[in-house]
């Protein structure tokens, strides 16, 4: 699963409970004030990426935080193994301009935070830049947050704008060109 909420200040989602599931939060605007019954208590800002393993069970609250909207995606994965002990992990992740940015991934290269799947979740931004990415045998989601991007796979290409996303089947590589600012999410699955 893959959301955008945007959220007014003061509103959010109440305690609830969560198992068995991965929960990667990337805010984009704003600040998301996040509870769980870990005992966590953290505020995640704009930059922040955070994880949250629900495993054998949690509840956690989100509210926005701040005097303006609040504006995440928010992205559900099941783990590779069910039954996992909870979890939860956060940082600022600066994007590197003109480059694919690792947020989360299997083995926490490069920074990012670790996630229980064989999945690594980027981000970009580019402005009037180009960048090519391999595939190989993987697929691919791409969801765009700001701007618009063209992107080509096998000589083909379509203009995708804030809001669009796409998925890559069965494609060894992809290219995406930005037309002015972008700002984006790269989702690569096994």
């Amino acid at each position: 699963m893959l959301n955008e909420d945007r959220i007014q200040p003061g509103c959010g989602f109440g305690e609830h409970p969560h198992w068995d599931m991965e929960i990667v939060t990337w805010v984009l605007e704003g600040a998301l004030e996040h509870r769980d019954s870990l005992g966590v208590r953290a505020q995640v800002r704009a930059g922040d990426v955070q994880r949250m393993s629900a495993g054998t069970g949690i509840e956690h609250s989100e509210r926005n935080a701040g005097d303006d909207v609040l504006r995440v995606f928010q992205i559900w994965i099941a783990p590779s193994v069910k039954g996992l002990a909870p979890g939860h992990e956060q940082r600022a992740i600066a994007l590197v301009a003109d480059a694919l940015t690792v947020l989360v991934s299997p083995d926490g290269r490069e920074g990012s935070l670790r996630i229980h799947q064989d999945a690594t979740i980027y981000g970009g931004r580019l402005r009037d830049a180009v960048i090519d990415h391999a595939l190989g045998s993987r697929r691919a989601w791409i969801q765009i947050a700001d701007g618009g991007v063209e992107l080509e796979v096998d000589g083909e290409a379509v203009a995708l704008a804030a809001g669009d996303g796409a998925a890559i089947v069965d494609r060894a590589a992809l290219r995406l060109a930005a037309r002015g600012e972008a700002r984006f999410l790269l989702i690569e699955l096994a």
